[in-house]
């Protein structure tokens, strides 16, 4: 057998490739999409409420009958300062200052009229709900969520950017370690919010391999056969995929940003705070630059609640210097088919190259 078995057989899926739980880009359909090629959709539920997070599995469930993962944020919740508040009010002004000259009227909201939710009341949700696979970034589940967790059968699956989380989460009983390369697009799945392992993903991936013994998972940088084929040669046994999936079908994406990934360069892709707080690889753009070097950004997810509304503006009024483009270093064509095609066709090329 070509493709490794402890991932596949964990998950009881025909081929151990992850669609990556990409918030803001991924939907039920991906997921459904995901699982008719033989591979595990992932719903990404991050930091939704309760409620949300119940209706879009429920969406997803009527899509496939088939087991697919819900990935949430496991962060920790700022405390609401006096000096949290004084920066929140400055920064606030600063966003929407800047919007309006760049011909953008929006008004965020106050610090007070944010809903801010802990992950703690997903993993109820995830139990009730009946999802029997938990992926989670940002850092570690608690002691409690996992043994309640794991008392219902539910499959957990950590993030990692350093050999120092894999070995927390593995000491934790996580089941499955996704190690995240520095290359991946998106959030970086790194515990302190405030710095981030410059380790490259395939370095990253060898050390971890020689030091824990739970099965690894890898993202970043997965893009074709030979990407896939380099992180199972250094021990791999699972393949998650995020931005091969950017401009399918099923990807929430406006066309206008599907369009702008047409054009990007090496050049073009940073790591930026800017949108959210937290590291995030994406394009670079005018609300990048101008927040990167300035002192107005917060922590997650304060930063993240405060330019929400703008963001949705910028997409209405097909903005892109005003949106967030998550996508990893690995520059490809983009494809348009449908995620089921996409990954078919990863899986046909990889079983060539075999």
């Amino acid at each position: 057998m070509i493709w490794p078995d402890a991932i596949r057989k964990k998950l009881n899926i025909q081929h151990p490739i992850i669609q990556a739980p990409m918030f803001g880009v991924s939907t039920p359909e991906m997921v459904s999409a995901s699982v008719n090629a033989g591979c595990l959709g992932s719903l990404a539920l991050a930091d939704l409420s309760a409620e949300q997070a119940v209706k879009l599995i429920r969406e997803t469930k009527k899509l496939t009958d088939q087991p697919f993962a819900v990935n949430i944020f496991a962060h920790n919740i700022p405390e609401i300062t006096d000096s949290l508040r004084q920066k929140f009010t400055k920064t606030k002004d600063f966003i929407e200052q800047l919007a309006k000259e760049n011909h953008l009227e929006v008004e965020l909201p106050d610090l007070e009229a944010m809903k801010v939710s802990s992950y703690h009341e997903l993993i109820d949700v995830v139990i009730d709900e009946g999802c029997k696979i938990l992926s989670f970034t940002f850092g570690n589940l608690d002691d409690k969520s996992i043994g309640k967790l794991k008392e219902n059968g539910v499959v957990l699956i950590g993030t990692c950017t350093s050999l120092e989380e894999a070995l927390i989460l593995e000491k934790s009983g996580i089941d499955i370690i996704c190690v995240q390369g520095i290359e991946a697009g998106g959030h970086r799945g790194t515990f302190n919010a405030g710095e981030i392992p410059h380790i490259g993903g395939l370095s990253l991936l060898s050390h971890v391999f020689d030091h824990v013994k739970v099965p690894l998972l890898y993202g970043g940088g997965i893009y074709n056969a030979r990407t896939l084929l380099a992180a199972k040669n250094l021990g791999a046994q699972g393949f998650q995929v995020g931005s091969l999936l950017l401009a399918s079908q099923e990807s929430a994406l406006q066309p206008f940003e599907k369009e702008r990934l047409k054009s990007v360069s090496e050049d073009d892709i940073i790591l930026t705070k800017s949108f959210s707080g937290r590291y995030a690889r994406g394009i670079r753009n005018e609300f990048t630059k101008a927040l990167d070097s300035s002192d107005y950004i917060l922590p997650y997810p304060y930063q993240n609640k405060l330019t929400g509304e703008l963001r949705k503006m910028a997409k209405a009024m097909n903005n892109a210097d005003f949106v967030n483009i998550w996508v990893g270093q690995s520059i490809h064509p983009y494809s348009k088919e449908s995620t089921t095609n996409i990954l078919k066709n990863l899986i046909i090329e990889v079983e060539k190259l075999q």
